[in-house]
């Protein structure tokens, strides 16, 4: 039998916009400090979280390492990625695809933002102390990255291409299960991966924090969304037909 999985908005639209506004500082914050962090020690020592190291790797592959290469890389690979999940609902929404672009321009151009002042404020780690520093500040990072996943998918007023992805995922085919949902939704920056070293011969950003990422993300992102405002549940689902 198939039934739809779809649940009512039982929040204003104004308490949505808060939730999500602060759900996209938290996350475009985390990112940036997931790559900076590694940045200043070694990128294949340290690495970023899954999405952000693929996307940051095949847009320096495509794009060079400009000034807006970041910003061109997370939009244009997030709406490809809306097309997959387009695929995965078995429908075309504009309301979603217009929901995904909402969600990447301020969210590109915050990581442009977060990117540029972190590079400058924070120091190279030049001494073991800065090294552990850095280390936790990376996994610090990733948290933040599940907390805000967790925010704005409860909110659903604009996701980001891969969250909604793992949001499908989550609901129609892993029963609820974040952690087993985030897994899979790694396999499309895998693929980023493979073409980035195929273009260039060299993979960066992949290190001990996107094990990191890899194994625990999904799970805080689980954890979150009983924790974190606790009182926000999941509003207006739609990941297509569910078989049940």
């Amino acid at each position: 039998m198939e039934n739809s999985v779809k649940a009512k908005r039982t929040i204003s639209m104004t308490s949505s916009i808060i939730y999500f506004a602060i759900s996209l500082i938290i996350n475009s914050c985390g990112n940036v400090l997931t790559l900076v962090t590694s940045a200043k020690i070694h990128p294949q020592f340290l690495g970023s979280a899954y999405w952000t190291a693929a996307e940051n790797n095949l847009g320096i592959a495509v794009l060079g390492n400009g000034k807006w290469s970041l910003f061109w890389a997370f939009f244009g690979l997030g709406m490809l990625t809306t097309v997959l999940n387009a695929i995965l609902v078995g429908h075309w929404s504009w309301g979603r695809a217009i929901g995904n672009a909402i969600f990447l321009g301020p969210f590109s151009l915050l990581i442009q933002f977060f990117n540029n002042v972190f590079i400058k404020v924070l120091p190279d780690a030049n001494n073991m102390f800065m090294i552990v520093l850095y280390v936790l500040l990376n996994f610090l990072g990733v948290a933040l990255i599940a907390v805000a996943i967790s925010i704005y998918q409860r909110v659903n007023l604009a996701l980001h291409p891969a969250d909604d992805l793992m949001q499908i995922l989550r609901f129609k085919y892993c029963n609820g299960n974040a952690a087993k949902a985030m897994w899979f939704s790694y396999i499309p920056p895998t693929v980023m991966a493979v073409i980035a070293v195929i273009l260039t011969g060299k993979i960066e950003y992949f290190g001990l924090g996107t094990v990191f990422a890899f194994f625990f993300q999904g799970g805080i992102t689980g954890i979150s969304d009983k924790f974190v405002f606790r009182s926000l549940k999941h509003q207006a689902l739609d990941v297509g037909d569910s078989k049940k």
